[in-house]
C-alpha cells in the first residue's frame, strides 16, 4: 500500500514537461525519448496525438539537476528534427481530475466550430473542466467524445441538452466511471428502430386499410392513445388476410441503416442483444435469427385456416410489457440493469427507456426525447457505438480483420 508520504513528496518533487510539436513522419518520438533515455529520467505521464499529419507529443519527467543541459540538447535536436520542442519546469503530476466526472458524446451532421465552443461554453458555465476531446466519427457524422469533471452528470445533462437544441447536435452526457465500459445487454424496440417504418402498416397496405390504421398508430405513438386497445383496433382491421402476407411483408422490410454495423460489432465484444417489439412474433422471430440476435419478446397474430383473424393470442406486449421483457432479458444473460441500454422511439418504449441503465431515443417522438437519458436523431442505428466508447476506426479495423 502505497504510504502518504510518498503521495505527499511526490506532489512536491521537481518535473519536466516535454513537448513536441511538427509534421508527423516514423521515428520522430523515438528520437525525443533515446535523448531523455541517456539521462535516466522516469516518465510520469506521456500523451500523443495526430491532426492532419501534425504531431504533438507530451512527455512528463522527472527533472534532472541538469535541465539546461537537456534543453540545450533537446534544442539541438530540435533543429535536426525540424520540429518545435519546449522544455518546461514545473511541480508534481499533473492535477487530479476533479470529482464529477462525465462522458460527453456530441455528434453533428455536420459539427460546426460555433456548435462545439457552445457546448464547450455551457461545460464551462457549469463550473466543470474539458480534461480530453477525441474524435469517434468523422461520417457519416461526426462525433467527438469530451472527457469531464467538475460537475455532476445530471446537471450537466440539463445544462447540454438545451444547447444540443439549440445548436441542432445530439449530446449524450454519461456518468464516466468503469461501468459506462460494462454495459453487456441491448434492448432494441423494432418497428422504427431495428427496421425502417411498421410492419402493421405493411400488413395494412395489403389488407386495403392503410390510412386507417396509419393514423390510429401515430396517436398510439405519441401516447395519445392506450397502446393495448390501438393494438386491437389495428389488428381487427387485418381480419382476412391472407398468411402469405407476412412472408411478403417480411421480404420488404429495410433495417434501419448501421443496424448489421450495430450488432455485428456488439456481439464480437461479447454484448448480448434483444428485441422487443409491440409488433408481432411471426417478423420479429426471423429477424432475431437473421441478425443472430438474442432474445425476442412480441405480440402474435392469430391465425386459422391460413388467414388473418383479426386477433392476437395471449398477453399483449404494450408499454409495461416492454419493461417487463427487458427485466425478464436482464435475468437471463446474468445483466444487471445498470448495465443495460434500451433504444426506442415510441411512447410504448418510455418504461423500457427508464428501466435501463442508458435509455436511448432515437428518432422519437417528442414525449419519448424528453424523458429519455439521451436522444439521437440522425438516422444511422450504429452511432450508438459512439455512446458506448467505440470508434468508426475500430469498428472498420476490426471488420477488415474478420473474412467476411
Amino acid at each position: 500500500m502505497t504510504d502518504l508520504r510518498e503521495v505527499e513528496n511526490a506532489a512536491e518533487r521537481p518535473t519536466l514537461l516535454v513537448t513536441l510539436t511538427g509534421t508527423d513522419r516514423p521515428g520522430l518520438t523515438s528520437a525525443v525519448l533515446s535523448t531523455l533515455a541517456t539521462r535516466g529520467l522516469e516518465v510520469i505521464d506521456a500523451e500523443q496525438v495526430v491532426l492532419r499529419g501534425r504531431l504533438v507529443l507530451g512527455v512528463l519527467l522527472s527533472a534532472p539537476r541538469d535541465h539546461k543541459d537537456l534543453k540545450e540538447e533537446l534544442k539541438a535536436l530540435a533543429d535536426v528534427l525540424d520540429v518545435d520542442i519546449s522544455v518546461k519546469k514545473g511541480v508534481g503530476d499533473n492535477e487530479p481530475r476533479r470529482k464529477g466526472r462525465s462522458q460527453v458524446t456530441v455528434i453533428g451532421h455536420p459539427l460546426t466550430a460555433a456548435g462545439l465552443a457552445a457546448v464547450a461554453g455551457r461545460i464551462a458555465d457549469t463550473g466543470a473542466n474539458i480534461d480530453r476531446i477525441s474524435r469517434m466519427a468523422r461520417y457519416p457524422v461526426t462525433a467527438m467524445e469530451i472527457a469531464v469533471s467538475g460537475a455532476e452528470p445530471e446537471a450537466l445533462r440539463k445544462v447540454l441538452a438545451q444547447e444540443g437544441v439549440r445548436q441542432h447536435l445530439d449530446i449524450a452526457v454519461q456518468d464516466g466511471g468503469l461501468y459506462r465500459r460494462a454495459k453487456r445487454l441491448i434492448v432494441m424496440d423494432v418497428d422504427s428502430t431495428l427496421i425502417q417504418g411498421e410492419v402493421i402498416e405493411m400488413l395494412a397496405a395489403h389488407a386495403g386499410r392503410l390510412e386507417e390504421v396509419a393514423a390510429v398508430t401515430e396517436k398510439a405513438m405519441r401516447g395519445e392513445l392506450d397502446f393495448a386497445d390501438s393494438l386491437r383496433h389495428r389488428v381487427a382491421a387485418l381480419e382476412g388476410l391472407p398468411a402469405t402476407a407476412l412472408d411478403e411483408v417480411y421480404a420488404a422490410i429495410e433495417l434501419a441503416p448501421g443496424a448489421r454495423t450495430l450488432v455485428r460489432t456488439l456481439k464480437r465484444l461479447g454484448y448480448q442483444f434483444a428485441i422487443v417489439s409491440g409488433g408481432f412474433s411471426q417478423i420479429t422471430d426471423k429477424l432475431a435469427a437473421e441478425l443472430g440476435i438474442d432474445y425476442a419478446k412480441a405480440n402474435e397474430l392469430e391465425i386459422v385456416d391460413g388467414k388473418l383473424t383479426g386477433r392476437v393470442v395471449g398477453e399483449i406486449v404494450d408499454r409495461p410489457g416492454k419493461a417487463t421483457a427487458l427485466r425478464s432479458f436482464a435475468v437471463r444473460s446474468g445483466t444487471p440493469l445498470t448495465q443495460t441500454v434500451a433504444i426506442g422511439d415510441g411512447a410504448n418504449d418510455l418504461d423500457m427507456l427508464a428501466a435501463a441503465g442508458l435509455g436511448v431515443a432515437f428518432n422519437a417522438k417528442p414525449v419519448v426525447r424528453a424523458a429519455a437519458d439521451t436522444h439521437l436523431s440522425v438516422p444511422y442505428l450504429d452511432t450508438i457505438l459512439y455512446l458506448l466508447g467505440i470508434t468508426r476506426e475500430e469498428v472498420e479495423t476490426a471488420d477488415a480483420d474478420t473474412p467476411a
